[in-house]
């Protein structure tokens, strides 16, 4: 296993599983320290070329992922990954889109879908997930099916 991310850092939200997943807004520099080994980018057009293995989402500002399906196998990557891999997700401001893909993972791992948005934002950024139907998208991410 890798050196993991440091837990205290504010942009590393800590899941009940003790997953560690980095959240990060592109517009920022790279933060020091540690490099991802895996990353998924929210954006609504194709990122920059990363150092490390990267998948792209298209997810455009203030929206929603514009393939469901594929978000839902991106994010599940994401899950899987974090225990071995120094993982992250971003977006253009690191907050809402960034954050609701956070709350995502959160339902992946257990916290029930209604509290998942919360549970992000006091773990990750007090804004998480900006949008009503960003709050919609994690409750029904929660659903089966």
């Amino acid at each position: 296993m890798t050196d993991s991310w440091d837990a205290a850092d504010r942009a590393v939200l800590t899941l009940p599983s003790g997953r560690l997943i980095r959240g990060r807004g592109l517009r920022k520099p790279l933060p020091d320290g540690p490099e991802p080994e895996f990353a998924v980018y929210l954006l609504g057009h194709a990122p920059a070329p990363a150092g490390w293995e990267s998948r792209w989402l298209r997810w455009p500002d203030f929206r929603l992922p514009a393939d469901p399906h594929q978000a839902r196998e991106l994010l599940e990557e994401v899950w899987r990954r974090a225990p071995d891999e120094r993982v992250e997700v971003a977006c253009g401001g690191g907050i809402g889109r960034t954050g609701t893909a956070l709350a995502c993972l959160a339902v992946l791992d257990g916290v029930p879908a209604e509290d998942a948005v919360a549970f992000v934002r006091r773990g990750y950024h007090p804004r998480a997930v900006e949008t009503p139907w960003q709050r919609r998208y994690v409750r029904k991410f929660g659903r089966p099916g």
